[in-house]
């Protein structure tokens, strides 16, 4: 029997994806619910796993685009799995030889399924994008990636659509790294999984400031103003594929263990490609944080159709004044970019201000003044 695989349902309004890499040669046996292929949307990779076990056969290059429900390859269920090879056998008691035995014939090939070996190691690491066409000398041309076009594309478009503006502030972050000192170890041992990081405090800051300006939390549609009374908190995550953005539904509901737990998780999954698209849509406000990078001030842009994207910076100890005195504090610099046709700058730098009151006394997050 042969068994067909398809082009799985890619999430709502996808139709397309690209074939990014065989896992699997074809004419090798696979068994059932492993990985053969890799398929990338415009929003994130998926794994194609192959439905039963037999021989997989096909004819598709990497780099070709494919339409949801189209047959990709075949499985031939009636084909024999590869015999294995029985161990031979040894006599310890043998007498070894006086004289070793030479042989002028060439080696051996190697066995198919060492060929195939060697050949899925190479096809790992190596995906399609990365085979090059012929430039100028000095130069080499790479195809973009359907993801690399769709963040090139969306970004183009916010620049042309919104009328993006940035504000500044700065944030002394004494408070939040004597917090963390202080309880780290008590809550990572009480919230097993859970780190107590930066990216918490300033997630729990902006839900705060956002309650405070829900315009930031807002979108235009058409000729209307959309309010949002939650918070879809997305988190900016840089993959070696991309900017990804999963999105934390609900952020307000979430604890600060949950929301560690939740944004590790989904940093680690999506520089894996392990993303689902439901968890990459519906996000009404972004966080991105070039700190970790090493960025000391950037001018993020908006991730549309939403209004607001704070971006965090790396902390840097300077000389700062305190009641008269110069001392030096741990500051970073926090940038929002919104869009200007719906937020004006009077709540824009409100909603900054509100942030850094929170973060610089982060008593204030629990009891929610």
């Amino acid at each position: 029997m042969t068994v067909e695989i398809k082009v799985p349902v890619l999430g709502e309004s996808l139709n397309q994806a690209t074939v990014a890499r065989w896992l699997k040669q074809s004419g090798t046996y696979v068994q059932a619910g492993e990985t053969i292929l890799e398929l990338e949307t415009d929003k994130v990779t998926l794994d194609v796993p192959a439905p039963a076990a037999g021989q997989l056969t096909y004819d598709l290059a990497e780099g070709i685009d494919v339409d949801v429900g189209q047959v990709v390859a075949l499985i031939d269920e009636t084909a024999p799995p590869p015999r294995v090879a029985p161990k031979e056998t040894v006599d310890e008691h043998a007498p070894e030889p006086a004289f070793a035995v030479v042989d002028d014939a060439p080696p051996a090939s190697p066995a198919p399924q060492e060929v195939v070996s060697v050949k899925d190691d190479r096809q790992e690491k190596e995906p399609f994008i990365e085979h090059v066409a012929e430039g100028n000398e000095g130069e080499r041309r790479v195809p973009m990636s359907r993801l690399r076009q769709t963040i090139a594309r969306n970004l183009k478009a916010a620049q042309n659509n919104a009328a993006i503006l940035t504000t500044f502030n700065e944030v002394d972050m004494s408070a939040v790294k004597e917090l963390r000192a202080q309880y780290r170890d008590l809550f990572e041992k009480k919230h097993e999984g859970a780190r107590l990081g930066f990216m918490s405090f300033f997630a729990r800051a902006v839900i705060g400031a956002l309650k405070d300006y829900p315009i930031l939390n807002a979108q235009i549609d058409g000729q209307e103003i959309v309010y949002r009374d939650h918070v879809n908190l997305g988190i900016a995550v840089g993959t070696e594929r991309g900017l990804v953005v999963p999105v934390l539904r609900h952020a307000e509901t979430l604890s600060f263990a949950e929301l560690e737990k939740r944004i590790a998780d989904y940093g680690k999954r999506a520089r894996k490609g392990g993303l689902a698209l439901k968890e990459l849509e519906g996000g009404s406000f972004t966080i991105t944080n070039g700190g970790i990078f090493g960025s000391l001030l950037s001018t993020p842009i908006l991730n549309a159709p939403q209004s607001g994207v704070l971006g965090m910076h790396a902390i840097q100890e300077r000389p700062v004044a305190r009641n008269g005195q110069v001392v030096i504090r741990p500051m970073m610099y926090v940038a929002l970019s919104y869009d200007h046709r719906l937020v004006d700058g009077r709540e824009a730098v409100s909603f900054l201000v509100r942030l850094k009151e929170l973060i610089e006394d982060p008593r204030r997050l629990l009891l929610d003044i």
